[in-house]
């Protein structure tokens, strides 16, 4: 039976009718500080703590609950006789439930403005110790970190039978779970900021990566095994994934996805949102294997999915399909005739998603648009984690740089601009041929660029498409002047590369020699 709650709140959602709810079932509250007041000013019967203990908030509210009255009615196991009797003792009434959520420190530490001091200022010391200690005997006391979980708290210490009054041990343990779940994320951001300080005095400069650095998910599923069947997984996404993440997905139909579904969509959703101020409305990219095999821009979704289809209808099957703008009927039509394992947009129209329905088996994801990044791209190496900035550069046409004789014209422009925009996201070593807005030929992941780029062009030629007057992009630089032969063997007229090689002049020359176009970006994309 809960009969006594302390509430003290930095996020004061919800809290008001929380506590007049727990009043209104005989609850005695008690409270610190501005949640006091807040309680106190709305007609809510409570006790201030410093009342409650005999003992004044000290040392600028550093101090309030760090109490034996407080923590000795917390800690105090119910089961336990000498527990109770000491409780007798010492004149100290069981405290049921705590309601505590903590300083905004990561907000604080967020802010450019915000210095040491206003940092350590916003660690919360009472709070993550009332949490803690709660969590710790859950089994007598609820503990709540989450004003989400108000409701669920309430509905059930307004059921009836002999329940009534109190929370069930499923909903103490669940609670108490979050708590130290919650108190552990804190301290890591704690000692992310502490340590990512510089060692001047005033420690004034943040180092974009700490000496200790803590990350913190959360399960949203176990899968039935991972890359491959004798290999177990599970995914986990951020606690708050960027906009526009492929963790903020709504699954609308189809089966569980796989380890190798959710690495695939990815690489497909990522490349698919890049496409967007290219000219064309809608963009499509279809992915094998974490690669691009097809990739177009188009006047409406089915345009860009024939499209991006035509490069390697082959390598489609059984792929996975992104769009950047809402699938229609006629677009849904044409995907069903197709294996496809993941479809994935930002909308579909009642009638797409009607006849998606009878593809039972089709994973359908929904995901808001949005142009977030990860904080952090991470790589697990054995006994360690790479860390290191997303690749979030995008090349734009001011810094491009024509190194050749021969001038690109618009169009040429348009295509290599194009062909950028899918190479970054095609595994290294990547040649990708393209024209009028769609790829024509990809080459991927080889260990030579002039493999990658022969593999391109035999592409082109099994879907019967002509790369006379390609462009072509290479994500990193040509280091001689061999693999611009082979690329322009093949029909390109204009090429994209990075530049930075000790031979930049050789290719160069090649290329006016070849009478093609030549533009650095001065950016290199490898993807490993």
């Amino acid at each position: 039976m809960i009969q006594q709650a302390l509430i003290s709140v930095s996020d004061k959602t919800g809290v008001l009718d929380f506590a007049r709810a727990l009043s209104a079932l005989g609850v005695k509250i008690l409270s610190t500080g501005g949640t006091a007041k807040l309680l106190a000013d709305n007609g809510v019967a409570v006790t201030e703590v410093a009342d409650y203990t005999g003992f004044p908030e000290m040392l600028d509210g550093r101090v309030k609950t760090l109490h034996p009255k407080v923590h000795g009615g917390i800690l105090a196991r119910r089961d336990f006789p000498d527990h109770v009797a000491k409780l007798s003792e010492h004149n100290i009434p069981t405290i049921d439930m705590v309601v505590v959520n903590l300083y905004p420190f990561q907000q604080a530490v967020a802010k450019d403005s915000c210095t040491l001091e206003d940092a350590i200022e916003n660690i919360d010391i009472g709070g993550p110790t009332m949490l803690r200690s709660a969590a710790k005997n859950h089994k007598d006391v609820v503990v709540v970190c989450d004003p989400a979980d108000y409701g669920r708290v309430l509905a059930e210490m307004k059921g009836t039978g002999a329940a009534a009054g109190d929370v069930g041990y499923d909903t103490k343990f669940m609670l108490a779970k979050k708590v130290f779940a919650h108190t552990a994320q804190y301290d890591g951001a704690i000692t992310n900021y502490l340590t990512s300080l510089g060692e001047d005095k005033a420690h004034a400069s943040r180092a974009a990566y700490p000496q200790t650095l803590n990350m913190s998910f959360e399960k949203v599923q176990d899968m039935r095994y991972g890359e491959n069947p004798h290999q177990t997984a599970a995914f986990y996404r951020d606690l708050a994934p960027a906009a526009g993440a492929l963790a903020n997905y709504r699954q609308l139909q189809g089966k569980e996805l796989s380890y190798n579904n959710i690495a695939d969509a990815d690489a497909a959703w990522e490349c698919v949102k890049s496409l967007g101020g290219l000219g064309q409305p809608a963009g499509c990219v279809i992915v094998k294997h974490a690669n691009p095999c097809g990739v177009a821009i188009g006047a409406d979704s089915f345009d860009a999915y024939s499209r991006a289809l035509q490069t390697d209808p082959t390598s489609a099957f059984g792929g996975i399909i992104a769009f950047n703008t809402e699938v229609d009927a006629r677009t849904a039509e044409a995907i069903a005739k197709l294996f496809v394992e993941v479809l994935i947009a930002p909308g579909f129209t009642d009638e797409a998603r009607q006849l998606m329905a009878a593809k039972q088996n089709v994973r359908v994801l929904e995901i808001a648009l949005g142009v977030g990044q990860n904080p952090f791209d991470v790589k697990r190496v054995g006994g360690g984690l790479l860390v290191q900035s997303p690749d979030a550069k995008n090349v734009g046409l001011g810094d491009l740089r024509v190194v050749t004789k021969l001038q690109p014209t618009q169009q040429q422009l348009r295509d290599l601009m194009f062909a950028w925009r899918v190479a970054k996201y095609v595994k290294s070593n990547a040649i990708v041929f393209c024209g009028n807005g769609m790829t024509l030929g990809v080459g991927a992941g080889q260990m030579s660029r002039i493999d990658s780029a022969r593999i391109a062009s035999i592409k082109a030629q099994n879907a019967g498409l002509v790369l006379t007057g390609s462009a072509v992009a290479s994500d990193a630089f040509f280091p001689f002047r061999d693999g611009l032969d082979v690329v322009v063997d093949a029909g390109a007229s204009c090429v994209i590369q990075p530049g930075g090689s000790m031979r930049d002049q050789e290719v160069i020359d090649a290329a006016d020699e070849r009478g093609v176009v030549m533009l650095y970006t001065g950016a290199r994309h490898f993807r490993h």
